[in-house]
């Protein structure tokens, strides 16, 4: 079921004839059982006084008092005063009948008039709720005539019907109620989602201010003093420069992965991968690769090049010499471990180095100008493609592990024959 609802087509649907008045009696909303049931359309009733909307029949015998307009009149009356639902009396309602005005059929309704309060206890609505029950009257009549069999039969008859009624009923409050509930969770996750937005800007702003400011006074400086060292003044623009570039890129791929824009899936050799960025990432430590050949998975390369770029920093930035790189396969997984010899990570802070921009004070000791969001952005392209980055026990320093999905059981199709029909060669 989606998680909005239409209340609106719900009423429409409903099958119990309802208006809806405002305190002064002005019809502003009626469903479709209530227009069969008096044969009006909308545009007669929306916006009339409910008093006023019908006419009643000039030759009918009822004293005042019995009169649906009086009737109508009293029970609103009531709703309006006491606050509570108000059970109207049997009334009179003759219908002119379609094409032939200033003829009317005799008609009968009984109903309930049920007052809407707002939140400081005044009366903003009010909902009739009619039945038609000139059918169960005619009965009647003819019971009297039959006997008391006849009788028992039509009772009998009309608590079935009942019974059914209260069934649909019960069941489709059932429905609306867990639509609420799933309306309410949708709504809350979407303000804690704009909430988490909201920190995440004004900290990263707070991020990127720093390094700007720093770039800007070293340009300054660079630029006033005519005996510094260009190249030297260059170089730690540079490195400045690289820093903001980071963190753009971190933003970057944090709203590529709110939007869930995906990336371009295919199947890949995932310890070749690493191989490859091994190569490329100009690590400090000492790197020692136990690579297993063949552990193919279909995922994105470039973001789970970057995944690995991000498990290799922090590594490289916390390992007191050794990083050591782990590629196997233990289906239905392919499994990757980042291991380093520095201080660990305690257990009550290994889900914490997830979250974003979560720093431990090693992190922030060895890295002041880190953003802590390289972890947090390496989980979430895991979680994107089907998989898990966790931290597990180490005897020595920090072990973090990505699980994801073997090519050949996630997708059974890519080892199908190639002539099976429906089904195209594997690439």
């Amino acid at each position: 079921m989606s998680s909005a609802v239409d209340y609106e087509s719900v009423f429409k649907a409903l099958a119990i004839p309802v208006a809806v008045l405002t305190p002064d009696a002005v019809i502003v909303a009626v469903n479709e059982a209530y227009l069969t049931m008096t044969r009006r359309t909308e545009a007669d009733l929306i916006g009339r006084c409910v008093l006023s909307a019908f006419t009643f029949n000039p030759d009918a015998d009822d004293p005042p008092a019995l009169r649906g307009d009086e009737l109508t009149r009293e029970s609103l009356a009531r709703a309006l005063a006491t606050g509570e639902q108000v059970r109207t009396p049997v009334q009179r309602y003759d219908i002119e009948t379609p094409g032939h005005p200033g003829e009317f059929e005799e008609r009968y309704l009984s109903g309930v008039t049920v007052p809407v309060l707002g939140q400081d206890g005044e009366v903003k609505l009010l909902i009739l709720q009619g039945e038609d029950i000139t059918d169960f009257l005619r009965q009647l009549r003819l019971c009297g005539e039959h006997g008391v069999g006849g009788l028992r039969a039509r009772l009998e008859e009309m608590e079935t019907d009942v019974y059914a009624r209260a069934r649909d009923l019960q069941d489709l409050n059932g429905r609306l109620e867990r639509a609420y509930r799933k309306q309410c969770e949708t709504t809350s996750a979407l303000h804690e989602a704009v909430e988490r937005q909201r920190r995440l800007v004004f900290d990263l702003s707070h991020d990127l201010r720093n390094p700007i400011a720093g770039l800007l006074a070293k340009l300054d400086v660079a630029l006033s003093d005519s005996g510094a060292d260009l190249r030297q003044s260059l170089r730690r623009l540079v490195r400045d420069a690289e820093r903001l570039n980071a963190i753009v890129a971190d933003m970057l791929e944090l709203a590529r992965l709110e939007t869930a824009i995906p990336g371009a899936c295919e199947p890949f050799d995932l310890g070749r991968l690493v191989l490859d960025e091994l190569q490329r990432q100009p690590l400090t430590a000492r790197v020692g690769p136990r690579v297993d050949p063949g552990v193919t998975v279909r995922a994105c390369p470039v973001r789970i090049a970057r995944l690995l770029g991000n498990l290799l920093s922090n590594a490289d930035r916390h390992a007191a010499s050794i990083v050591e790189v782990v590629v196997t396969a233990r289906p239905p997984d392919a499994v990757l471990e980042v291991v380093d010899d520095g201080g660990g990570i305690a257990p009550r802070d290994r889900e914490r180095i997830f979250e974003r921009l979560v720093r431990l004070d090693d992190a922030r000791r060895l890295d002041p100008q880190g953003s802590g969001l390289g972890l947090s952005i390496a989980r979430e392209i895991a979680q994107s493609f089907g998989g898990r980055l966790y931290a597990d026990d180490s005897p020595k320093g920090a072990r973090l592990v990505l699980r994801l999905p073997l090519a050949s059981s996630q997708d059974p199709e890519e080892s199908a024959p190639a002539d099976r029909p429906g089904r195209p060669a594997a690439p």
